[in-house]
Parts: C-alpha cells; sequence; structure tokens
C-alpha cells in the first residue's frame, strides 16, 4: 500500500518459506516480512525482514513483533518527514520494538531471549537510503548500475551464532547509509545467504539478482504483486532451493518503476 495520494512507484513480491529442518522437527515458519511505500509526498520503500532464532521458545511471534514494530514506525515517521531519520531516531523505535516484546513476554510468564529475532530493514528514499542491521541475513541494493550489500551477515563467537534484537544490556545495531538512488532492494533470511552471497568476496551473486529480478521488472503492478509473492514462495519451496539449504527462506524483492 502507498500513502495517501499517491501513485505507488514501487512493485514489490515478497514470500516466506518453511525450511525442510522446520518441517522435519515440525516447527513453523519463524521468518517474518513486511515491505510497505510512505511519503510526503516522495514514495519512500520501507523493506524489513525478521529471522527468529532456532533455539527461541517464542521465535516466530518474535520475528513478526520485530517486522511489525519497526515497519509501522517508519511509516508513521515518513508520513509527515520526506528526509531519513536521525540515528537517535532509529535507536527510538529499537527501544519501542523491544519494549514491545518485553511485554509479550510478561504476558507470556518468559524472558525476553525466548522471543530473540534478528533484522533487516531499508528505507529508500529518492535519494538516500538507511538500513538497520543486527544480526545475519541481508539486504542487496542495486545502485549505480552494481549489486552492493552495504551491511554483511554478523555472525557471533561460532558460526552458527549471531546477534538479536533481543540481547542484553543492548542490540548490535548496525545503521547503514548510502547518498543515491537505488532502483532495486533486497531483503534476505539467512537461508538464502549462500544462494545469494558469494562469501569469499564480500559482495552479492549478481547472476542471482539480475535472474530473481525479471520476473520483477515485466510485472505491470504497482505496489504488492500476489501472484508473482505466490510464484515467489513457490520458488522458495523448490528442490533446487531446498537442496541448498534446510532453513526456513525469507524474501523481499521490490523494484522502482
Amino acid at each position: 500500500m502507498g500513502g495517501r495520494g499517491l501513485t505507488v512507484s514501487w512493485t514489490w513480491a515478497s514470500a516466506r518459506c518453511q525450511g525442510t529442518s522446520h518441517l522435519r522437527d515440525a516447527t513453523p515458519c519463524q521468518d517474518a516480512v513486511r515491505c510497505i511505500v510512505s511519503g510526503t509526498p516522495d514514495e519512500i520503500l520501507i523493506a524489513v525482514g525478521s529471522d527468529g532464532a532456532g533455539s527461541a521458545r517464542f521465535a516466530g511471534q518474535g520475528s513478526a513483533l520485530v517486522s511489525r514494530s519497526i515497519s509501522e514506525n517508519a511509516r508513521s515517521y515518513f508520513s509527515t518527514n520526506a528526509a531519513l531519520p536521525s540515528d537517535d531516531e532509529v535507536w527510538l523505535w529499537m527501544d519501542i520494538t523491544r519494549d514491545r516484546i518485553g511485554d509479550a513476554a510478561s504476558a507470556r510468564s518468559s524472558e525476553l531471549r525466548d522471543f530473540a529475532a534478528t533484522l533487516v530493514a531499508v528505507f529508500a528514499t529518492e535519494t538516500e537510503v538507511l538500513v538497520m542491521h543486527v544480526g545475519d541475513g541481508a539486504a542487496v541494493l542495486r545502485m549505480d548500475g552494481n549489486w552492493t550489500v552495504p551491511s554483511w551477515p554478523a555472525n557471533g563467537e561460532y558460526a552458527s551464532t549471531t546477534f538479536f534484537v533481543t540481547d542484553e544490556p543492548a542490540p548490535q545495531l548496525r545503521i547503514t547509509r548510502l547518498v543515491g538512488r537505488t532502483g532495486a532492494v533486497a531483503v534476505f533470511s539467512d537461508g538464502l545467504e549462500r544462494l545469494a552471497l558469494k562469501f569469499d568476496a564480500n559482495s552479492a551473486y549478481a547472476p542471482f539478482f539480475d535472474g530473481i529480478f525479471k520476473p520483477v521488472m515485466a510485472s505491470t503492478t504497482k505496489g504488492r504483486d500476489r501472484e508473482l509473492s505466490a510464484a515467489l514462495g513457490r520458488y522458495l519451496n523448490s528442490a533446487a532451493v531446498n537442496e541448498r539449504t534446510d532453513d526456513d527462506k525469507s524474501l523481499i524483492l521490490a523494484l522502482r518503476k
């Protein structure tokens, strides 16, 4: 959806898919994604993804709370502001999100860590981009004709660990700002990292994004393309993808038209 009176100039598809390891364990998908536009009058893309920690009791609820809280705070902010938020404003969104998780934890007589989830969020104006990033997963942007990864996935002390919005005493939030116009944005969870990134070069795997964005380029829909989102979900659950990863997978593909 877009802001009141706006003609949406972004087309996007989004999907999430239960990993085969979660299917075997009868664990629901613990990823969450949100994609909207807001603006005053400039349209601003808000793309948010979150991946609940496999070890967390309420991981799915945690990722849903993170993605909803960050996207709603961003939409409210951009409804009256055309410029990107300050770092202090971004940290305020993070504090509000943690408070909401804290309320959910109290209601279930549990701990903040029981809702552990990562965060990848992209806010793209006509001339600038801001990325919020906690933990793994990543965002890839097309700028000046090249695919770029503004914030690399972060692992903890061990390769299979990462950081979460619920970490104490404060989350390892990375805020990255880029000057320039991005025409394409992808946000994805760690389940797709090995398909989408070149870890030996710390760069995006361009053939993956060149190929997966072709249907979005061909779409005539403004806003969310539901048919394309359904097709994206089938792709994420295909044998070709499941042979490469058994984790949950989520992906947002947004293209400025």
